[in-house]
C-alpha cells in the first residue's frame, strides 16, 4: 500500500526527545512532535485484533440475524455470508482510511485538514470528542455488566472504576500498551477464543439454510458500520507504523478476522442456545467453564475503551495542540468512568449511531481524495484553507445514509422522513445506508475534485511532519 506524497515541510523548531517509559518510546505528549515509528505490521495486527475481538461482537450478531417484518429470521449461512463480506470490505475501508495518517505522521482527526481545511475539520474533530466519549462510556459499562454477571451486583461499582482506571492508563502509555498486547495479553485471548468456539460447535446447530435471506442487506449494513466506525481514530495508531503497507494490512487482517470470528461466535451462542432467548452472553457463559473465558475477554475488553479515550486526547488536540495528552487522557477517562456509575445510555446509544453514521461518508471522501483526487497533496498546516467541494461531498454522502435509515432520534429523523417523502425517495429492503451512503460520496468526491482541481484550486502539497501546535484564533476560541 503505497501513496504519492509531497514535499516534506521542515520542523518548525527543533524537537525535544520523545518521552520514553521503563527505556520504550512513547507517544509524544503535544501535537508539534513528531510520532516515534515503532509499529510493524504484526503490531497493528495485534492491536486491530484486539479492538475486534469484543464482547460487544457476538451481540451484534443479534442484528446480524434478528427477525423482520414477517417474523422469519435469516438463515445462519445467508447471516455468516453478510458477516464474511461485510467484514473484508469494511475492515479494507478502515486500513486504506489510515493510508493518510501513516504517511504524514499526523493523528485522525488532523488529517481531516487536508480534506476540510483547518476550520473545517473543527466539525468532524468534535463530533467524534462525543461518540469517543459516549462509547468509551458504553465499553466501561460492557466491562462491569460482564465482571457483575460473574460475580455479584454489590460490586458492579467497584468493576467500573477499575474498568475506566484500566482503560486511561492504558491511554496514558499508548505504545506500551500495544507492546503488551502483542507480548502477553493476546495469547490468552486466542486460547478464550478457541475455547468458547469448540465449545459451541459441540453443540447441536440447526440447519444452515433454514431460513432465507431477506435482511441480507441490513445484515452487511450492520458489519460494514462495525468495521468503519474505527475510521475515525485509525489514523491515531498508523502514524506510529513502519509503513502505509504495514498500517493498511494490519487493521484488515487484524480486525476482519476478529469481526468475523466474534459476530460468528454470536451467531453460534445464539443459534445452540435457543431456551436463553436473545441474551447470547449468557449463552457464552452456559457452556462449561465460560465464566473463565468470558472473564478473559471481558479484561481484554479494555483495550476498546482505551482507543476511545485515547482518540478523545488525539482530537481534542486537533483544537488545543500545546496540552499534554496525558493531562487530557486522565480527564476524558475520569469522565468516562463517572458517566458509567451514573448515567443510563440506552437513549443516548441512538444518538451515537446517528453521529456514527456521519463517518460512513466521511471515510469515502477522505479515500478518494486522497488516493485518486488530490493524490496525497494535502495542506496540513494551521492555515490550510476550507476546501467547501469536499464537504458539499460528505453532506452528499451524509444525506445518502439518512434517506435509507435515519435512525431513532426524535425530530432528526423525522425530518430526513419528511425529505424522503417530498422527494418520493422509498428505499429498496435490500438497499444497505452504509454502503449506499459510501458510494454516494465517494462519487461526489470524485466528480467535485477533478472540477476544482481543472479550475487550478487543489488542497496543497502534503507536510509529512506534525503541524505546528493550532492558534487559538484558528481553533474559534481566541
Amino acid at each position: 500500500m503505497s501513496s504519492p506524497t509531497g514535499p516534506t515541510a521542515p520542523p518548525s523548531s527543533p524537537e525535544p526527545q520523545a518521552p520514553t517509559v521503563l527505556g520504550q518510546v512513547e507517544a509524544p505528549l503535544t501535537l508539534s512532535l513528531r510520532p516515534p515509528r515503532t509499529m510493524g505490521r504484526w503490531d497493528q495486527i495485534v492491536l486491530w485484533g484486539n479492538l475486534g475481538v469484543s464482547l460487544t461482537g457476538p451481540v451484534t450478531a443479534l442484528f446480524v440475524i434478528s427477525p423482520f417484518v414477517d417474523g422469519t429470521r435469516m438463515s445462519l449461512a445467508a447471516a455468516m455470508v453478510a458477516t464474511v463480506v461485510g467484514a473484508v470490505l469494511g475492515s479494507a475501508l478502515l486500513g486504506l482510511s489510515g493510508v493518510p495518517s501513516a504517511v504524514t505522521g499526523a493523528p485522525a482527526m488532523v488529517v481531516l485538514r487536508g480534506l476540510f481545511g483547518r476550520r473545517g475539520s473543527v466539525v468532524p474533530t468534535v463530533l467524534n470528542i462525543v461518540q469517543n466519549v459516549g462509547w468509551g462510556t458504553i465499553e466501561v459499562l460492557v466491562i462491569s455488566s460482564a465482571a457483575t454477571a460473574l460475580t455479584t451486583p454489590a460490586l458492579r461499582p467497584l468493576w467500573v472504576v477499575l474498568a475506566g482506571v484500566g482503560a486511561t492508563a492504558m491511554a496514558v502509555f499508548p505504545l506500551g500498551s500495544v507492546r503488551a498486547l502483542r507480548k502477553v495479553i493476546v495469547w490468552f485471548v486466542l486460547a478464550a477464543s478457541a475455547y468458547l468456539f469448540v465449545q459451541l460447535l459441540r453443540q447441536p446447530l440447526p440447519s444452515f439454510t433454514e431460513g432465507g435471506w431477506h435482511g441480507f442487506g441490513y445484515a452487511f449494513d450492520t458489519v460494514i458500520a462495525v468495521c468503519v466506525s474505527y475510521s475515525a481514530l485509525i489514523g491515531d495508531y498508523s502514524r506510529h507504523s513502519h509503513s502505509p503497507k504495514d498500517s493498511f494490512y494490519g487493521a484488515w487482517i487484524g480486525y476482519g478476522v476478529a469481526a468475523i470470528a466474534y459476530i460468528t461466535l454470536g451467531l453460534l451462542a445464539f443459534s445452540t442456545t435457543v431456551g436463553l432467548g436473545d441474551d447470547v452472553i449468557a449463552g457464552l457463559l452456559a457452556v462449561p467453564a465460560g465464566a473463565l473465558a468470558l472473564l478473559i475477554l471481558a479484561v481484554d475488553e479494555v483495550d476498546e475503551a482505551f482507543a476511545n479515550v485515547y482518540s478523545t486526547t488525539m482530537s481534542i488536540q486537533n483544537l488545543w495542540g500545546r496540552i499534554d495528552r496525558r493531562l487530557i487522557a486522565v480527564g476524558i477517562g475520569a469522565l468516562a468512568t463517572v458517566l458509567a456509575l451514573g448515567v443510563d445510555l440506552n437513549a443516548y446509544q441512538t444518538f451515537l449511531f446517528v453521529i456514527g453514521s456521519v463517518f460512513v461518508p466521511l471515510a469515502a471522501v477522505l479515500i478518494v481524495d486522497w488516493f485518486l483526487v488530490s493524490r496525497g497533496q494535502w495542506d496540513l498546516s494551521d492555515t490550510a484553507p476550507i476546501r467547501w467541494s469536499m464537504v458539499v461531498a460528505w453532506c452528499l454522502g451524509l444525506a445518502g445514509y439518512q434517506l435509507v435509515n435515519p435512525g431513532g432520534v426524535a425530530y432528526w429523523s423525522d425530518a430526513w422522513a419528511w425529505l424522503a417523502n417530498a422527494i418520493g425517495f422509498v428505499p429498496p429492503t435490500w438497499l444497505a445506508a452504509s454502503w449506499s451512503s459510501f458510494v454516494v460520496a465517494a462519487l461526489a468526491t470524485g466528480v467535485l475534485g477533478v472540477a476544482v482541481n481543472r479550475r487550478g484550486r487543489g488542497p496543497g502539497p502534503t507536510t509529512t511532519t506534525p503541524p505546528a501546535p493550532p492558534a487559538a484564533r484558528a481553533s474559534g476560541h481566541g
